[in-house]
């Protein structure tokens, strides 16, 4: 089961979704007093409209709801009902150049077009529009009648475009989460191979520390296939993603419920309080951790009840993860630096390969991993494999696609895998954890400079593109100039 959640985590090495250009805000205002207002996303096409940068330099205008048309036919309205307003229509039945036209030509100030699947980009040939002058923009239909319900029948509407920021605090709060997790991890599976260290000398200790361990190793055959399994794992979702997500779904919270629980053992342990036990099956158990899988499973439930729940399932979610993320790197072992420079080499080909590479394949030129992140054909089920963090700064991308800052699992267990080599290979070599500290700031720096890039170029990155080479690279200069490459990179083994 472990090897099984670690498989589908690491299929996640992207940031973030692509952010999609010539997105806006539609800013809806009810006639109360005071009034209520609300914002709604809106998809426009840039080079046929300009709309403003901000709220106080748009024009408001009353909206009228001609939801049930999809005006392709000025006969499909009464006359003068569009004059001065913003009418909204059905999409469908004819191009938005044919609605921008009878609109137009019916004194309406603004078109917006309601649809009913997924909001996509507006595109057609410019010189065709160019004796259109209202704006046009797409809106989704829950959206419209959201709008009814919460303002009432008499809305004003105002559009505007404003710029995206240039950095959102959300990342911070991504950081430290990643760094913390990766470092812990990595200092947890120090701990248990010092504990085996421990257990070598005494062969009675020796064989109680065999039947606890539950570690499971990584050879070089072994990385090679489990790449090989996550291609085809992606592959398998971008085709059957509506079948398959409430599989994942039921992996992640079993095995999130496992991780939590193992994770809160182990803090447990240290508390030499509440240790009475109970008999059960010819075994005593202690009846705190009874309580606590109790309180793991609940938590696992809890969140796929409630999973949608934006306001706060986030919260549970990202707990959940970060359990998951520390259990595996504490239970998969790298036996040595070359099966690392496989492992993290291969997934950074992998991550490239599935962001970059696959929309030259796929039909419609999206990237695999892009579509399988946001959900294939409009899909509202997610998969549970990022850490998730509300976005802060207020933006048009917050409302349309991007109300959370992401982070994948496999971008905090992938070089999580290598930070947590380097802290056993430190607890073997006894060597002041300088291997350990190295990747760990490594690890941050990486971070960092994808959060820049990202910042640069505007859209997601695949985030082991830069933590791949800045874990690796600074791992291998702490091995070099300690004259420890040859052991560092086979292995050490142990010695009594």
């Amino acid at each position: 089961m472990r090897a099984a959640g670690l498989l589908w985590a690491a299929l996640w090495a992207l940031l973030l979704p692509l952010v999609a250009a010539d997105e806006g805000i539609l800013h809806a205002s009810g006639s109360g007093v005071p009034p209520i207002t609300k914002d709604y996303c809106i998809i426009y096409n840039s080079n046929w409209v300009s709309l403003p940068k901000s709220l106080d330099n748009a024009t408001s205008r009353t909206l009228e709801n001609l939801t049930s048309t999809v005006l392709c036919s000025s006969s499909e309205v009464p006359s003068g009902v569009m004059k001065d307003k913003a009418a909204v229509v059905m999409r469908g039945n004819c191009t938005f150049l044919e609605k921008a036209r009878i609109a137009q030509s019916l004194g309406a100030k603004m078109l917006l077009i309601a649809s009913k699947s997924r909001l996509s980009a507006i595109s057609d040939n410019k010189t065709d529009f160019e004796d259109v002058t209202l704006p046009i923009a797409l809106i989704r239909y829950s959206d419209i009648v959201d709008m009814q319900l919460v303002l009432g029948n008499e809305v004003n509407v105002t559009l505007y475009s404003p710029p995206l920021p240039e950095f959102d605090y959300s990342m911070v709060v991504i950081f430290l989460i990643a760094v913390f997790t990766v470092a812990l991890g990595g200092y947890w599976s120090g701990v248990a191979e010092l504990e085996n260290l421990k257990a070598v000398a005494s062969p009675g200790e020796r064989e109680m520390r065999r039947k606890k361990e539950e570690n499971v190793t990584f050879t070089p055959v072994t990385v090679i296939l489990f790449v090989v399994i996550c291609c085809v794992m992606l592959v398998l979702l971008y085709f059957f993603y509506k079948w398959l997500v409430y599989v994942i779904i039921s992996v992640f919270c079993l095995a999130s419920a496992m991780s939590l629980y193992n994770c809160l053992a182990a803090l447990i342990g240290e508390i030499p309080i509440g240790q009475c036990r109970v008999a059960c099956c010819n075994k005593t158990i202690e009846v705190r951790l009874i309580f606590l899988a109790v309180f793991c499973i609940a938590a696992a439930v809890v969140w796929a009840v409630f999973r949608n729940e934006d306001r706060w399932a986030w919260i549970l979610q990202d707990i959940l993860g970060v359990a998951f993320c520390l259990n595996f790197i504490k239970t998969l072992k790298m036996p040595n630096f070359k099966s690392c420079v496989i492992l993290l080499g291969l997934l950074l080909l992998y991550d490239v390969f599935f962001v970059f590479i696959t929309p030259f394949i796929t039909k419609n030129g999206a990237s695999i991993m892009v579509e399988v992140a946001a959900g294939p054909f409009g899909n509202s089920e997610k998969l549970p494999v990022v850490i998730r963090v509300p976005r802060l700064e207020h933006s048009a991308s917050t409302l349309c696609d991007l109300p959370f800052s992401l982070l994948g699992f496999g971008d905090i267990i992938v070089p999580g895998l290598l930070v947590a080599y380097c802290r056993r290979f430190d607890v073997q070599t006894r060597s002041s954890s300088v291997y350990y500290i190295s990747c760990t700031i490594a690890y941050a720096v990486g971070m960092v400079l994808t959060f820049v890039v990202l910042a640069l170029m505007k859209m997601g990155q695949p985030a082991l593109l830069y933590l791949v080479p800045c874990t690796l690279i600074t791992s291998s200069l702490v091995a070099w100039r300690r004259k420890e490459m040859k052991k560092f990179w086979k292995g050490s083994s142990y010695q009594v």
